[in-house]
């Protein structure tokens, strides 16, 4: 794996990150989001900040990899095509924080974790194709997406026309 692949994945990835800790945190702890009804199955706060970093850091290194790979097989456009898909994928995650902490867009978080699922299941299948270890690595990440849609949705149609 090149190093600048590396970096420039590493980076793209720690922006998202930094984006969505800085739209969470503060909301994390407001009133706002106390008063929302939560499911049994919603996870202690403490283990948000354990699991992202460790899909995020996955993430950036499988899709290093994946993209220096196809570059070395020749395939240049579906490298480009790799980089896209990651783009947007960072861009639903990103904004899936600001929907629900930021906007406190309930339904509107709910969608776009769907749609986060369903790019980081592409993601994993590009990355498969490419070399079955690395999607291995990368179907956590998916795995947890569709969690976080679950307890999404979940909490939009529980907090539904709800004063908060």
């Amino acid at each position: 794996m090149r190093a600048t692949t590396l970096v420039a994945t590493t980076v793209a990835v720690a922006v998202t990150a930094t984006i969505g800790g800085a739209v969470t945190a503060p909301a994390v702890q407001s009133r706002w989001y106390a008063r929302l009804h939560k499911p049994p199955y919603q996870p202690p706060r403490q283990v948000f900040p354990v699991v992202w970093p460790v899909l995020y850091v996955d993430l950036a290194a499988v899709s290093a990899a994946t993209i220096d790979e196809l570059h070395r097989r020749g395939a240049r456009g579906a490298a480009r095509r790799y980089r896209l898909a990651l783009a947007v994928n960072l861009v639903l995650n990103a904004g899936w924080s600001w929907l629900f902490f930021g906007r406190r867009r309930l339904r509107g978080a709910a969608v776009t974790a769907a749609a986060l699922t369903l790019s980081s299941a592409d993601l994993t299948r590009r990355a498969a194709v490419v070399d079955a270890r690395r999607g291995a690595l990368l179907a956590a990440y998916p795995s947890w997406c569709a969690f976080a849609t679950a307890l999404s949705t979940h909490l939009w149609v529980t907090n539904r026309g709800r004063v908060l």
